[in-house]
C-alpha cells in the first residue's frame, strides 16, 4: 500500500506542474492575441518571431517534463530563427516545428487539466484501497489510477510534441549536408597533404637520385672509385624514397589492415604507440564472422591512432585502454586514458615491437613479425579466445601500419566518422579519464 500511495503522490505531483503549466498557457493567450494583431497591422511583425521562440521555449518544457516522467527523451526539430527580418518572419511561419507546436498547445489548452480528475481520486483511493488493499491485501484499484492519468498526459504530449516526418526529413538533409561538406574539405585536406608528401619527400629523393646516377655516369670512365661512391648513395637515396613511399601509402589506406584485419592492426598500433595499452577485441576476430567495410576499418584504425597519440603526448601517464566490439549496427570503439583530461590532437605514433600476452589472441603461441610492427619481432600469446589483451610499447621509429596523422587532432576524427555517417562522443574533464567513443555503422 504504502508503494502506491508514493507512486500517486509522485503522479499526482507530474499532473500538478502540468497543470500549472496549462495555467501558464491560458496567461499567454493575451502574448498570442497581441501578436497577432501587431503582426496583422506589420508594424508589430517582428514580435511573430520572438513569440514563436517563447512557444518553443514552452514546449521544451514540456518536453523535459514528459522525459523524466517516461524516461524517454522527446526529440525536437527546429530552424533556427536568424537572419534579416524578414528570413526570421520566413522561417517562423514556414518550420513545420510551429505548425507542431501550435498543434500541441491547442491540444494542451484541453487535456491539461488531467490534474483536477486527479485529485478527488484520492479520497477515494485512500478509503477504498486501505480496506482493499491494506486489509485486504488486494492489489489497489482506485490510486493506480491517478498514476495513468500521469501516463496519459505524458502519452499525448509524447505524441503532439514529436517532430513531423518532413521537420525530420529537413534536418536529417542539413546534417547531411553539413558531414558532406566537413568530408569534401577533408578529402581536399588529405589531398594537400599526399602531394606535399610526394614533393618534399619522394619527389626530392628522386630529383637526387637522378642527379648522383647522372653524375656517377660522367665519372665513370675517369674516375671509377667516386662513380662508386655515388651509385652507394644513390642506393641509399632509392630506399630512402621508397620509406616516404610507404609513408605517404599508409596515410591513406595502411596495408596492416588489409593483412591483419581491425583487431591485428590495432594490436600492432597499441604496440608501437609508447604506452602499456589493453586491447580488449569483441566480435572482430578473423573467426568472428565477415570483416567491417575496408572504409570502417579504416576510420575505426585512424580514431585510435590519433586517440593514443593524445594520450602519449598529453595524458601524462603510461596506460591506456582500447575496445572495439561488433554490435548489430555496425562497429563501436571505445579509447581510454586515466592521464589529466583536456583531448587535444597530436601527430602520428612510434615504437618497437613489444610483447602482448592474454586471451585476446587467437591460436597458439606465435612469434610474428612483418608489417605494423618496428624493431625485433613481437611475440603474442594467448589461449586463443577473443578478449584482452595488454600491449607494451617504448619510443622509436615509425611502425609500419601506423598513420601520419598530421596533428589532425579531434577534428579530423569528427570528419572521419560524420563521412561514414557515424557518431563521436569526447569525454575530458580536467583531471581525466579522457574517453573517446565512436560508433560506425555498417551492415553486416
Amino acid at each position: 500500500m504504502g508503494k502506491t500511495v508514493r507512486q500517486a503522490a509522485r503522479a499526482t505531483l507530474q499532473l500538478g506542474i502540468a497543470a500549472a503549466m496549462a495555467f501558464g498557457m491560458y496567461l499567454f493567450i493575451t502574448v498570442l492575441l497581441v501578436t497577432a494583431i501587431a503582426t496583422l497591422a506589420v508594424v508589430g511583425a517582428w514580435m511573430l518571431p520572438e513569440t514563436v521562440t517563447l512557444v518553443r521555449r514552452i514546449a521544451g518544457a514540456k518536453r523535459h517534463q514528459v522525459a523524466a516522467w517516461t524516461g524517454r527523451a522527446v526529440p525536437e526539430a527546429y530552424q533556427p530563427i536568424e537572419g534579416t527580418l524578414r528570413e526570421r518572419l520566413r522561417i517562423a511561419v514556414r518550420d513545420p516545428g510551429t505548425r507542431t507546436d501550435a498543434r500541441w498547445m491547442l491540444a494542451y489548452y484541453v487535456y491539461g487539466a488531467l490534474f483536477f480528475l486527479a485529485v478527488p481520486l484520492w479520497p477515494l483511493g485512500l478509503a477504498v484501497d486501505g480496506v482493499w488493499s491494506g486489509l485486504l491485501r488486494r492489489d489497489a484499484l482506485v490510486l493506480p489510477l491517478i498514476s495513468r492519468l500521469a501516463d496519459l498526459d505524458a502519452h499525448w504530449s509524447e505524441t503532439l510534441l514529436k517532430p513531423s516526418p518532413r521537420a525530420r526529413l529537413a534536418e536529417r538533409v542539413e546534417e547531411l549536408t553539413a558531414t558532406r561538406a566537413d568530408a569534401i574539405a577533408a578529402h581536399g585536406a588529405e589531398l594537400r597533404r599526399i602531394e606535399r608528401d610526394l614533393h618534399d619527400g619522394a619527389q626530392a629523393r628522386l630529383v637526387s637520385l637522378s642527379m648522383r646516377i647522372g653524375l656517377a655516369r660522367r665519372a665513370y670512365d675517369r674516375d671509377p672509385e667516386a662513380a662508386r661512391r655515388l651509385l652507394l648513395d644513390a642506393q641509399d637515396q632509392a630506399e630512402a624514397a621508397l620509406i616516404e613511399l610507404r609513408h605517404v601509402v599508409r596515410g591513406i589506406h595502411p596495408p596492416i589492415l588489409t593483412d591483419r584485419g581491425l583487431a591485428g592492426a590495432v594490436r600492432a598500433l597499441a604496440a608501437s604507440s609508447g604506452l602499456e595499452v589493453a586491447v580488449d577485441v569483441r566480435g572482430l576476430e578473423d573467426t568472428d564472422g565477415p570483416r567491417p567495410p575496408a572504409a570502417v576499418e579504416a576510420a575505426a584504425y585512424f580514431v585510435v591512432a590519433e586517440a593514443l597519440t593524445n594520450a602519449a603526448k598529453h595524458s601524462g601517464r603510461d596506460h591506456a585502454e582500447v575496445r572495439l566490439a561488433r554490435t548489430t549496427r555496425g562497429v563501436r570503439v571505445l579509447v581510454r586514458d586515466d592521464g589529466r583530461g583536456g583531448a587535444e590532437g597530436g601527430a602520428g605514433t612510434s615504437g618497437p615491437a613489444a610483447t602482448t600476452s592474454g586471451p585476446g589472441t587467437s591460436g597458439p603461441a606465435a612469434t610474428t613479425s612483418g608489417p605494423g610492427t618496428a624493431g625485433p619481432a613481437a611475440t603474442t600469446s594467448g589461449p586463443g579466445t577473443t578478449g584482452s589483451a595488454t600491449v607494451t610499447g617504448r619510443p622509436g621509429p615509425p611502425a609500419v601500419g601506423a598513420p601520419a596523422m598530421g596533428g589532425s587532432g579531434l577534428l579530423g576524427m569528427r570528419r572521419r566518422v560524420a563521412a561514414l555517417d557515424g557518431s563521436m562522443a569526447v569525454t575530458s574533464p580536467v583531471g581525466g579519464p579522457t574517453v573517446i567513443e565512436v560508433e560506425l555503422p555498417c551492415v553486416w
